[in-house]
């Protein structure tokens, strides 16, 4: 029988959901504690900080690592813990908490994700694929999305905003951003086929949503192996409004100017786009996007 996990690391963003969420990651480290685990709390006043003395203290050993936030936080995990095979556990206490979301976790209400977190450790953990970005020399991991387009802009936007708070920041960086935003000229090469296109943006999926709980990729799988690029081919500005209420829900799929296509590894090249994946930015495009099938494991 295999042994369950003893020691945990609970690495907390004090600043998810702006703040509000602040007792989330000390009533996780007491449950934990009352459920017999040796448990470590990690808070620092920055996130580079946070990250850091996580990476440290995973080195020194651990049987799991349990983020409290977002998918800010759930990017840090991925990127320490990446085919280490010690598994992530996630409380979702962010303002999107996709990847919790995919993972068929509580997301809206702490205290039921903290319950889920605890049964989740009594059993085995499940292995999910993960995206790994190669952009110059450097590598990044992510669990839900890659965006490169209209989405990363509104990305962009929004994390530049302080108000208002929760997700309604995306959609009102979505509707600043359509006053000026036009179609991009695109490469796009799946599985070694190029094309070259015009495109409003083009997203490349692990998970089915972003931005908190926009399902661009309803299909999307987490254990199947593959990518779901996601294309929205050119649109007024009226027909791009049209579209996007229709994404929370899914039901853009038969949109005409909607396009999906699978891969297990795609480049993206275009002038002047930033690419952001998990919403932590990445950087102008190139990029190289691969499947990495059962790169990590998690709690749920």
């Amino acid at each position: 029988m295999t042994r369950g996990p003893r020691r945990l690391l609970i690495a907390v963003n004090p600043y998810a959901s702006f703040g509000r969420n602040r007792w989330v990651g000390p009533a996780v480290a007491e449950r934990l504690t009352d459920e017999g685990y040796e448990v470590a709390l990690l808070r620092e006043e920055n996130f580079e900080l946070l990250r850091r003395e996580t990476q440290s203290a995973f080195e020194q050993g651990t049987d799991g690592l349990v983020v409290v936030g977002g998918d800010g936080m759930v990017s840090m995990g991925v990127n320490i813990l990446a085919r280490t095979g010690v598994p992530l556990g996630v409380v979702p206490a962010g303002t999107g908490n996709d990847f919790a979301r995919a993972l068929g976790l509580p997301h809206e209400h702490p205290e039921a994700a903290i319950d889920a977190l605890v049964d989740a450790l009594r059993r085995p953990p499940q292995s999910v694929d993960l995206g790994l970005v190669h952009h110059g020399e450097l590598r990044t991991w992510f669990a839900c999305v890659l965006s490169a387009g209209f989405d990363a802009v509104v990305n962009e936007r929004a994390n530049r905003m302080v108000r208002p708070r929760g997700s309604s920041r995306y959609t009102l960086a979505l509707v600043r951003e359509l006053a000026t935003f036009r179609p991009r000229s695109y490469a796009i090469t799946l599985d070694g086929v190029r094309r070259e296109q015009t495109a409003m943006l083009v997203s490349i999926a692990n998970a089915p949503s972003l931005g908190g709980g926009m399902r661009i990729v309803p299909h999307a799988d987490l254990s199947d192996g593959l990518l779901d690029a996601f294309i929205v081919h050119p649109l007024s500005r009226l027909g791009l409004i049209s579209v996007f209420p229709r994404v929370f829900a899914g039901e853009h799929v038969d949109h005409p100017a909607v396009e999906f296509a699978q891969a297990k590894r795609v480049r993206l090249e275009a002038d002047g786009i930033v690419a952001y994946a998990d919403g932590e930015r990445i950087g102008t495009l190139p990029v190289e996007v691969e499947v990495v099938p059962g790169a990590l494991s998690v709690y749920a």
